[in-house]
């Protein structure tokens, strides 16, 4: 066995051991995501979801080749183990991936334009809190426009 110094990366996720703390963010993987997509000079936007916008599963045109919106999406669900920011936006467009149409490609190139604004952002894990279990949930009573269908989740700290 070896010893090779502190840990900087894993699994693509960088590990900054700091004074607070152990921070955690996947800055590499996001800038690599807008290269790959031709959006590193975007202009960069505050939200990652449009709040007038509500996806279904019948609007704009259909794809041709869905494997370009699901290669998207899969790398931005890899990417939410780091940025619970745009994970609510990733679960919504993960709705759509058996067959996507040009406004949920539109969407999920919104999210890329969210990521562009702040790539660094991560997940400090603090050496000085208390752990404390907590629990939160919401529903949104019949928020899907096609269905009627109402969507419920938990999380657990």
């Amino acid at each position: 066995m070896k010893d090779m110094g502190a840990l900087r990366y894993f699994l693509g996720i960088e590990v900054d051991q700091c004074k607070d703390g152990i921070f955690l963010s996947q800055r590499k993987y996001v800038m690599d995501l807008l290269k790959d997509y031709g959006m590193l000079q975007c202009k960069p936007l505050k939200l990652p979801m449009d709040s007038h916008v509500k996806l279904t599963s019948g609007e704009g045109d259909p794809m041709p080749h869905a494997e370009p919106y699901q290669k998207l999406v899969g790398k931005l669900i890899y990417l939410t183990l780091t940025r619970p920011d745009i994970a609510f936006t990733v679960h919504v467009l993960s709705k759509f991936m058996h067959q996507p149409t040009s406004i949920h490609m539109q969407a999920a190139k919104r999210v890329l334009r969210y990521l562009a604004g702040s790539p660094r952002q991560g997940i400090l894990l603090a050496n000085n809190s208390s752990v404390q279990l907590q629990a939160y949930c919401d529903s949104d009573w019949g928020g899907c426009a096609s269905t009627r269908r109402s969507t419920s989740g938990f999380c657990i700290l």
